[in-house]
């Protein structure tokens, strides 16, 4: 059999890539898997009114803000007094339609508009700096946040500063946050976290509950698949390269060191042009600074849908029992789910 030699394989850990800020803010958009989400699309559970509900809400903010375009505007005597408030939260847990409900919100609205998981905004300002990041976004109609994050009070006051910057100038804000599967009552009172941590701005948000069944619970009940040892990996790596496909391959430990060397905002310019992922040696972490690294790289490998390839344990297992039970355990949650789907081919879209 012809093999390629090792050193055709693509190396994740020897790319050092840059990003400008027009390159940030065209990534701002949503992923594959909602390229084409429309309203339309969206099937709301006859069993959950509340799909259907949110579905109507949703599509009177989307007319209430073309209306705002109009002669009149918001000010006209047809308009429904309560489409006022220029933002909307989506509350509802995994797999209930949120992230297809906020990006057919996104595809119908006039730009400039931004879409973007919360990781992705505060990695954004992160790269540019607070007021460039402002900046930057100033003047969009619409800024859509995917996974709103209440678990690090640092971030979330960030992001309420920073939203309350672009409200001021008339963009109009939808946010979503996850609930974590097999997470009983954690997320029964998400909407009302949400509003106490972005207090400044809560009176601007208009509250939407989803409820209806987690079709991804089946994605966490199962293991990461993993490969029994490197040789298989670094066999499997080359026979998908010799097939023609772009295939990198790296130690776990050398990536996770990598990552600390890169800006989040970078990630997805860490993958680009990647068919397949493999990773030799992956064992459970105990440093939490690199298993929040990861949980980003993670989001960006899922949202590219790059199947990865791995030897050592399954990769939902990365996270030490600190972790688990710590803050940050609904990141791991989400992280954990997009693993399996990413070992096992699954690869089911997000909410």
């Amino acid at each position: 059999m012809t093999t390629v030699a090792s050193h055709a394989l693509i190396r994740l850990i020897e790319r050092n890539p840059t990003i400008s800020a027009a390159e940030i803010a065209s990534e701002l958009a949503p992923p594959p898997q909602f390229e084409h989400a429309s309203f339309e699309s969206y099937r709301p559970d006859p069993d959950f009114p509340s799909q259907q509900a949110a579905l109507d809400r949703l599509k009177e903010f989307a007319g209430a803000w073309r209306a705002a375009q109009r002669p009149g505007g918001f000010f006209s005597r047809k308009r429904p007094a309560r489409i006022e408030l220029p933002g909307v939260y989506l509350d509802g847990g995994f797999g209930v339609g949120k992230t297809h409900l906020l990006a057919a919100l996104w595809h119908v609205a006039h730009g400039p508009k931004y879409f973007g998981t919360f990781i992705e905004y505060t990695a954004l300002v992160g790269a540019l700096g607070y007021a460039q990041a402002v900046e930057l976004l100033r003047g969009a109609r619409l800024v859509c946040i995917d996974e709103f994050e209440l678990d690090d009070p640092g971030d979330t006051m960030l992001m309420t500063r920073f939203l309350g910057e672009l409200m001021a100038g008339g963009t109009r804000v939808a946010a979503t946050s996850n609930t974590p599967p097999n997470a009983l009552g954690e997320g029964r009172f998400a909407a009302s976290d949400f509003l106490r941590e972005i207090h400044a701005l809560s009176s601007n948000f208009e509250t939407l509950r989803i409820d209806g069944l987690d079709y991804r619970r089946r994605d966490t009940e199962g293991h990461a698949e993993a490969i029994p040892d490197a040789a298989t990996v670094t066999h499997t790596a080359e026979a998908l390269a010799a097939r023609g496909h772009r295939v990198s391959l790296d130690g776990f430990d050398e990536l996770i060191a990598h990552l600390a060397t890169v800006h989040p905002s970078k990630y997805i310019k860490l993958i680009q042009g990647v068919e397949f992922i493999a990773l030799e040696g992956v064992h459970e972490l105990s440093n939490q600074n690199a298993a929040l690294r990861l949980v980003a790289f993670i989001d960006r490998v899922y949202d590219a849908e790059v199947p990865i390839i791995a030897s050592g344990i399954p990769l939902d297992q990365v996270f030490d029992d600190e972790m688990m039970g710590g803050g940050y355990r609904k990141k791991y949650l989400r992280a954990m789910s997009r693993m399996i789907a990413l070992t096992t081919g699954e690869l089911p879209p997000h909410d």
